[in-house]
């Protein structure tokens, strides 16, 4: 390989700070270490992308929205910026939940290098689990990508293919109108037990119930034949799960005040 000087990677992306291509030479004492608690960097991240074949198993543990003009799958991990309630503060993700395959990646990702024409991994230096100092997970030996460099090479080339199937799904759903702006609130209770004036969490898009059953019987049949079918209803039901992110974070904020005030 060689040192490329400059990353292919342009514009923000969310929790990346320094990706670099992978490079035999640069990285040649580059690598993991390993923890139990490796979610450090998403604590304070409360969303992240989602891919359409995560649906199902995200959608028991998430709500799952769309957000911005192009209608971005979300996972939804808090209620504000700064608050996962998924990630403790020492980087330990909740046992039992489905960890997105946006976080798995990290801190690799997959880049168009418009120079050469061609598809480059790259990895974040600014990881803080990246190391030079007897890394446990060594990035390169004797000049060759080692084994756990492949398989992080190849979750990358999968992460593509399935964003790229996203894109499609999404596509599909604005060619039949089938998104709706939507609001999740609630509201407080003083200490008597009334409920106060409700409060705005999260303004997005879904998947209208009313427009979906109006698509014709054999546009129905298209959607369940493909698997989008499956895919909008894991979304549908997972926006249920509203309630209970929201009173997790109750939970988790009163427990901070308490802490504060202990301290």
């Amino acid at each position: 390989m060689a040192v490329q000087n400059e990353s292919p990677v342009t514009g923000s992306v969310l929790l990346y700070h320094n990706p670099e291509p992978l490079d035999a030479e640069r990285h040649a004492k580059l690598g993991l270490r390993r923890s139990p608690t490796p979610f450090g960097f998403a604590a304070g991240q409360h969303y992240v992308p989602l891919n359409v074949n995560e649906f199902g198993p995200a959608g028991v543990i998430y709500p799952i929205i769309f957000a911005g003009e192009v209608h971005t799958p979300l996972a939804v991990l808090g209620l504000q910026e700064g608050e996962n309630v998924f990630v403790d503060d020492k980087g330990a993700y909740r046992p039992g939940c489905y960890v997105p395959a946006f976080l798995r990646r990290y801190p690799f990702i997959g880049a168009v290098d418009n120079a050469a024409q061609r598809v480059v991994v790259c990895v974040d230096r600014g990881a803080s689990l990246l190391t030079e100092d007897k890394p446990d997970l060594p990035l390169f030996e004797n000049g060759e990508a080692t084994d756990y460099t492949k398989n992080c090479v190849e979750f990358c080339s999968q992460y593509d293919t399935d964003r790229a199937r996203t894109e499609s799904f999404v596509g599909l759903l604005n060619e039949l109108e089938l998104f709706e702006p939507k609001q999740t609130t609630y509201s407080p209770r003083a200490p008597d037990g009334t409920p106060g004036q409700p409060v705005l969490v999260s303004e997005y898009f879904a998947v209208s119930e009313e427009k979906l059953k109006a698509l014709s019987p054999e546009r129905l049949v298209q959607l369940r034949d493909t698997g989008a079918l499956a895919q909008i209803y894991a979304h549908l039901h997972s926006l249920f799960l509203w309630d209970r992110l929201i009173s997790d974070t109750l939970i988790q904020r009163n427990a901070a005040l308490i802490v504060a005030g202990n301290a």
